[in-house]
């Protein structure tokens, strides 16, 4: 009789665990499946730029995106698919081009940009805005060119306490997590375009 009783208790114990066993991948299948679900239904946009959080010091992305004055170099930075490339460690510095200075351009050439088929060239001529580095306008007296991170130079000028990167005067600087924005007045273009 104790032989049957012990059988008894260890059938189950066994069962016992099994059931508990079971609970558990199922629970595990179902937050599997949810994530699953999540990550399907959300969109195309990926990595570091599209995290978000309230302790850290604003990117330099985070800054252009914050500014009014700087809509159209949002909408190129995200046609050309760089907000990854803004958010990264850095340093970064960023010659952030305002509206007005977008507008001067000839006619119908922010549009012909934005174009799909134009994703390179514009790539190009918002890398040729971006140096890495942390250096305030008064440092970058010190230069005669940058390189940018289109693997092109641009020549720094000093006309009296103004500083002109490429042909653009910066007009503001406003430091960042990753780097610096310094706005520029003008859209710097490399010097085949």
């Amino acid at each position: 009789m104790k032989v049957l009783t012990k059988i008894k208790l260890s059938f189950g114990s066994l069962l016992a665990v099994f059931i508990i066993l079971s609970c558990k991948n199922e629970a595990k299948t179902e937050t599997t499946a949810s994530k699953t679900v999540e990550t399907q239904t959300s969109s195309k946009k990926q990595g570091q730029a599209f995290l978000k959080d309230d302790e850290s010091q604003p990117n330099v992305l985070d800054i252009a995106v914050g500014s009014q004055d700087h809509s159209t170099l949002v909408a190129a930075v995200q046609a050309a698919e760089l907000e990854n490339a803004l958010v990264n460690a850095g340093p970064l510095m960023v010659f952030a081009p305002t509206n007005a200075a977008f507008d001067a351009l000839p006619e119908g050439t922010v549009e012909n940009l934005l174009k799909p088929e134009n994703k390179d060239a514009l790539a190009n001529i918002l890398k040729y805005h971006v140096t890495p580095g942390r250096y305030t306008k008064d440092f970058l007296k010190k230069f005669k060119k940058l390189g940018q991170a289109n693997n092109q130079n641009v020549p720094v000028e000093i006309k009296g306490d103004d500083v002109y990167v490429g042909g653009a005067k910066i007009v503001a600087s406003v430091p960042a997590g990753n780097g610096i924005v310094h706005v520029v007045d003008k859209v710097i273009l490399p010097p085949n375009e």
